[in-house]
């Protein structure tokens, strides 16, 4: 007879015990233990560690496996346990850690493998071999790949957060804080009454007396300066949306500006002249031709796509010079310029900024983190096991995000969702404008370091995005190229992988649909390439989710600064705009509150925020892998103190991008 000594771990989140029974057993490569009830007599308790001890009447050889079954108990108590691991000491005196970290639902069976790291082709057991397989088989049987829409992104195939496997499922507190709604941040912004008035403001000062208790720095500084054209370019470079800004060597055949128009703005000099010095830019919103607004409170809305230039003056400001609303030029699209009117010139901005709205929800934020952030956690829990090295690193990436997906769809972007409600780009728009998106994203696009280069934004003064991004993809890089080499030690290992091919071949296909022209690799054959793409999957799932996600309501929460909707289509001549135009056209009352409800939802950090670098898990029991870890945790403690060092010379902080600002995971 020999003894196995187990010891459970349970969770400290909120509810994480249980008074089901809980059974366990254990699997070796010579046998397996019988099955044991483990809490017979007394429940497992939130934060509890208790150890048990299992006779079995030989050795069982080297443990491959746990197994744990719940029951309710005396069939009427069944709730869900939240196991974060569990530690067998092997009578030979081993002592092997078994991750779990997941919930364990009523009537349903969680089975566990050791933290050690392996491969499928390092797997030389039989048995080892044929439970890996099935585990695999039995993941793709739950996370099943859905047609969200046409042309866009595959998603997770569960139509609530509720129905998820319990094994991913959300803490408590989480659900609970998304699922208060927008209703519940009406209600914290003292909104509540407003919520239903179709009437126009009076004047945009009259929306001052709702944001009283609901400002900080940055807020204040947006209210402030919202309609100086320094604070509007600005934003194309450190606001919510800093993708979209290119230096321009040359205009746009459809972007008739002159030399002439643009004189008193370029201080005497030529388009020409300061294009070659690498001092004009170009926003263009191409993407949005021909999209026809959504109907708001019974009210038709107006999109447009307008061209944007600018230019770096030699304090280093970036101005808009130049903006013409719609992709065709004509007499009846003007170009508007700083010299025109007063009016003329804020109204053509409103535009821009709705545009920006459009193209940075749908695009740069939904399409470019959300869904590809789904589609990265779909792919790495189908076909990668939980004791694969790239699984290991990519856990604590992928938490929370089917969860957020799902009830984002549900409430934000669904037939009777928010977006939907109280956005121009809402409805059928949104759907052709992600289809866009989507046969227009590129691998490039997606790593930081190429994607400043291809735009000509390498030595762009004061783009704190670009300063801040690349040094945290350094970062991440170092950390990711230093874990991989680790496991896959030639090129010959990534080759051999067929997990690993099959996670990039589902990405591939089911991400990109197919897409030779997206550049994204549907296979490996070294290292270094390996290191790259895990590089921008964390990268896309952490600090590009942050950059564009977290200043929400910061930047948006002031209205004119980030409007939803347009009410009037935009305009044929100069001349004949006025502030009561300008005020006619803006969103109504009800548009606006319940957009700033929805933006503050968004942008609010979550009681179980977890920073980048943050590894709740012990996930691993090998020296190299932890120590690597808190390399990595240095090197964000010196970025955050780089950042924080600099954000005290600025009028207005980038904070965005400081790794305490970071989640892990696309989580809110």
């Amino acid at each position: 007879m020999v003894i196995y000594t187990v010891t459970t771990h349970t969770g400290q989140r909120l509810l994480a015990g249980t008074t089901s029974l809980i059974s366990i057993q254990l699997r070796g490569t010579e046998a397996e233990s019988e099955e044991q009830n483990l809490n017979r007599f007394q429940g497992f308790f939130q934060g509890s560690e208790r150890a048990f001890k299992i006779h079995c009447k030989a050795s069982l050889g080297e443990l491959i496996s746990v197994k744990l079954y719940s029951k309710s108990f005396m069939g009427l108590l069944h709730d869900h346990w939240f196991c974060d691991k569990i530690l067998v000491n092997t009578p030979e005196g081993d002592k092997i850690l078994f991750p779990c970290y997941s919930w364990l639902g009523c009537n349903e069976r969680l089975v566990l493998r050791p933290a050690k790291a392996s491969f499928v082709f390092q797997d030389t057991n039989p048995i080892a071999q044929r439970q890996r397989m099935r585990q695999r088989e039995e993941q793709q049987k739950l996370f099943r790949w859905r047609v969200y829409a046409e042309g866009t992104p595959q998603v997770i195939d569960y139509d609530t957060a509720l129905a998820l496997p319990a094994e991913v499922q959300f803490s408590f507190t989480k659900e609970t804080e998304f699922y208060s709604s927008a209703g519940t941040q009406l209600a914290a912004l003292k909104l509540t009454g407003l919520a239903d008035s179709r009437r126009s403001w009076e004047c945009i000062s009259q929306l001052n007396a709702i944001l009283c208790e609901n400002r900080n720095k940055t807020f204040e500084y947006v209210q402030e300066h919202w309609d100086e054209d320094e604070f509007f370019g600005y934003q194309f470079l450190n606001g919510l949306n800093p993708m979209m800004i290119q230096r321009c060597s040359k205009l746009p055949e459809n972007f008739p500006v002159t030399d002439d128009m643009v004189k008193d703005s370029l201080r005497g000099s030529s388009l020409e002249q300061e294009m070659k010095k690498g001092n004009i830019f170009l926003s263009d919103y191409k993407m949005l031709d021909e999209l026809v607004g959504n109907v708001v409170s019974g009210r038709q809305q107006y999109l447009t796509a307008p061209l944007v230039l600018l230019y770096c003056d030699p304090h280093g400001m970036m101005l808009p010079i130049a903006i013409q609303l719609r992709q065709k030029p004509g007499q009846e699209n003007p170009i508007f310029l700083p010299t025109d009117s007063k009016a003329d010139w804020k109204l053509a901005k409103f535009f821009v900024r709705n545009a920006e709205f459009a193209v940075h929800e749908v695009d740069f934020h939904l399409l470019r983190t959300h869904l590809l952030a789904e589609v990265f956690t779909v792919a790495t829990l189908r076909n990668l096991p939980s004791p694969h090295p790239l699984y290991k690193l990519l856990f604590p990436h992928i938490r929370y995000t089917l969860q957020i997906n799902i009830m984002a769809r549900n409430q934000l972007i669904s037939k009777d969702g928010a977006i939907t409600m109280y956005a121009g780009v809402g409805g059928e728009s949104l759907a052709k404008l992600l289809k866009r998106a989507t046969a227009s994203l590129t691998y490039s696009a997606l790593c930081l370091p190429d994607n400043i280069t291809e735009r000509g934004l390498e030595n762009v003064p004061h783009y704190y995005y670009r300063d801040d991004g690349m040094k945290l993809w350094n970062i991440i890089n170092k950390f990711v190229g230093a874990f991989l080499t680790y496991y896959y030690q030639c090129d010959t290992h990534v080759q051999k992988d067929t997990e690993l091919h099959d996670w990039i071949s589902e990405i591939f296909t089911n991400g990109f649909l197919g897409r030779d022209d997206s550049e994204i690799p549907s296979s490996f054959q070294t290292v270094n390439k390996l290191v790259k793409f895990v590089t921008m999957v964390i990268f896309t799932a952490s600090a590009q989710h942050a950059a564009v996600n977290n200043g929400q309501f910061e930047f948006g929460g002031w209205m004119p600064n980030y409007p939803s909707a347009l009410r009037k289509p935009p305009p044929k001549e100069k001349g004949q705009t006025t502030e009561d135009t300008i005020l006619e056209t803006l969103p109504d009352v009800s548009t606006t509150v319940n957009g700033m409800a929805v933006l503050r939802l968004l942008s609010k950090d979550s009681a179980d925020h977890y920073p980048l670098g943050h590894f709740p898990e012990n996930l691993y029991d090998e020296d190299v892998p932890c120590k690597l870890i808190e390399e990595f945790q240095k090197d964000l403690r010196k970025l955050s103190d780089l950042i924080e060092e600099r954000n005290k010379k600025l009028e207005l902080p980038y904070t965005y991008l400081n790794p305490k600002n970071v989640d892990n995971s696309v989580a809110i």
